[in-house]
């Protein structure tokens, strides 16, 4: 698997991952469209379009930088994703 889409898997592990631990909370909601937003990525990824999906934004822009800065976890596989785009 290309290193894009092995970083984009991981993250979205890391989104499910804070997705999972609000269940049953309003937040839960926005994680799972983060979630889905992890998977467009992950779709880009295997055509190679990432950069296409994102249209200019970084991918914290991109997944919501207040999402991101609530749930930190998540920056070490935003930050091995960009770099798999580099």
């Amino acid at each position: 698997m290309p290193p894009i889409e092995t970083a984009a898997g991981k993250l979205i592990s890391a989104i499910q991952k804070e997705w999972g631990k609000e269940l049953g909370e309003s937040s839960a909601e926005v994680s799972e469209d983060v979630m889905d937003k992890g998977h467009d990525l992950l779709q880009a990824a295997k055509k190679n379009k990432v950069t296409d999906v994102l249209e200019g934004l970084s991918i914290s822009q991109y997944l919501g930088e207040l999402w991101v800065r609530k749930h930190p976890s998540v920056k070490k596989y935003i930050t091995a994703l960009e770099k798999a785009l580099e």
